[in-house]
């Protein structure tokens, strides 16, 4: 058997898990990021839950093949460098190195939504395609791509930024500089934009109850609760939600026409009332609507463990 480390960095967690060749997780170790500081400290604490999540498992360093990273950012996976990551202040980050450094192992850097469409890919929700796109609907809408089995990043590794296409031209302003993009509109940010925005000129939606009930903060959730229980104007809003959204997926199929698109987040716990209609919508939109093979949406199903299982496999991508 052999065993492989994942590490998923983010701006608030450091999770490392070891995965066996089956693609099961034996055990993770964890710390906070506790941005901002020196990029090396944060390197050194990551080697760190490594070696811990190795002793979690009851393994050696010896029997690791290597270590894979999932980074927010630009990923430079050839030179092994973080070439730039606003959520964690990095700036030409010579990650590799520095885990090289604590640990003597073979190590992979990608960015994290490329890596965990790696892990939907050869263990989750697109195993068995051969091009596969997979969208994550949380802060941000992120985005990762797979074609002919490997990971595209682009000619700067900068590839699979899907959130900021542009759904509607001077649209809402995203973070990134334009206006209108996918991610404004399909993120849980969004989507919780817009249940405030309709509260505000709603005063008797039962989503007013629901926040009250729910310690005053409006979530995801509040507008797919609220439509179940009959509320006209959180009907209009998940209605609104999954036509920006299906706009969005028809976009990225009709530019890449996957096998299979699975998409992700928090968001997708709606199952059904989020999914068959957006199938609805992408059905009747996208460019190949009479072809006998189109692309297939389906729910991601490794959740949190994606980018850990993608991490750790990132010495197949390559």
């Amino acid at each position: 058997m052999k065993y492989y480390v994942g590490i998923d960095l983010g701006g608030t967690n450091i999770v490392a898990g070891v995965v066996d060749e089956q693609y099961n997780i034996l055990a993770k170790a964890s710390t906070k990021t506790n941005c901002p500081r020196p990029d090396r400290e944060i390197a050194r604490d990551m080697a760190k839950m490594a070696i811990q999540a190795v002793e979690n498992a009851k393994l050696t360093m010896e029997q690791i093949e290597w270590i894979g990273i999932g980074t927010p950012g630009i990923a430079n996976s050839r030179d092994g460098i973080i070439e730039y990551s606003n959520n964690l202040g990095f700036v030409n980050t010579p990650m590799v190195k520095y885990i090289q450094e604590d640990i003597d192992k073979p190590v992979f850097v990608e960015n994290d939504a490329n890596a965990a469409a790696y892990g939907e890919f050869v263990a989750g929700a697109a195993k068995g395609a051969n091009n596969a796109v997979c969208i994550t609907l949380g802060t941000g809408v992120g985005g990762g791509i797979i074609i002919d089995g490997k990971i595209y990043a682009g000619s700067n590794f900068a590839g699979a930024e899907i959130g900021h296409t542009v759904i509607s031209v001077d649209g809402p302003q995203c973070t990134c500089g334009r206006k209108g993009c996918f991610e404004v509109f399909s993120s849980a940010t969004g989507l919780i934009r817009m249940t405030k925005e309709s509260m505000a000129k709603n005063p008797d939606s039962s989503m007013h109850k629901l926040v009250a009930e729910r310690s005053g903060k409006v979530s995801a959730r509040i507008a797919f609760d609220a439509m179940r229980m009959g509320d006209a104007a959180a009907k209009a809003v998940v209605d609104d939600y999954i036509k920006y959204l299906a706009a969005g997926i028809t976009n990225t199929i009709n530019t890449f026409q996957p096998d299979i698109l699975c998409i992700g987040g928090g968001v997708c716990n709606e199952g059904d009332a989020l999914l068959l209609p957006v199938k609805d919508l992408v059905a009747k939109e996208v460019y190949t609507r009479n072809s006998k093979q189109n692309a297939q949406i389906v729910i991601a199903k490794l959740g949190n463990d994606a980018g850990i299982i993608g991490a750790a496999f990132l010495g197949n991508a390559q």
